[in-house]
């Protein structure tokens, strides 16, 4: 005994994909069911996304926000020429003097962590991105699928009534 609303899925896949359902990739079949059942494929891909990140993602998307930041360039600027003047001019006794080997130690063990937990954050975006793009191939398609629905029962109306038009018009023909 098959399921009613099967059916009407494998209905809808053969007549307005013009596909058989076996043939339907499994994102357009999920569509295809929404539609059969009038319900919404929007969702929201930002609260998907963030619902599966950890601690540690959440920590990377931070340092990569602010490491990204014009604050954090500017600040670093500065911190940098603090440590530059302090060093060359301010102290009698300075404790990094040129060429600032503390300094160079401090910026590559930053630049170390850092590109890591940057690349981690890229890496995230990216498989946010491809979620955005399915999610957008999804509503694209339920719309697509449902302008066309819209233009089938319009057919169907001009039809109904081109056909009643003829109906009442034939009679005064024989006249």
């Amino acid at each position: 005994m098959t399921n009613p609303a099967d059916d009407s899925v494998k209905l809808l896949a053969q007549r307005l994909l013009e596909l058989d359902y076996k043939d339907i990739k499994e994102r357009e079949r999920r569509v295809i069911e929404r539609v059969a059942k009038r319900i919404a494929v929007s969702r929201d891909p930002n609260e998907l996304h963030l619902a599966g990140q950890t601690f540690g993602a959440r920590l990377a998307d931070s340092v990569a926000e602010i490491g990204g930041s014009w604050s954090f360039v500017i600040a670093f600027g500065a911190v940098l020429a603090a440590w530059v003047l302090l060093n060359s001019a301010a102290l009698a006794s300075p404790f990094d003097p040129y060429p600032y080997i503390l300094l160079n130690l401090f910026l590559s063990m930053l630049a170390a962590a850092q590109a890591p937990i940057i690349m981690m954050s890229q890496n995230r975006q990216a498989a946010k991105d491809r979620l955005q793009a399915t999610h957008d191939y999804e509503v694209n398609l339920k719309a697509e699928i449902e302008i066309m629905a819209l233009h089938e029962k319009l057919d169907e109306m001009r039809n109904k009534d081109l056909a009643e038009l003829i109906q009442h018009l034939r009679p005064r023909e024989r006249r």
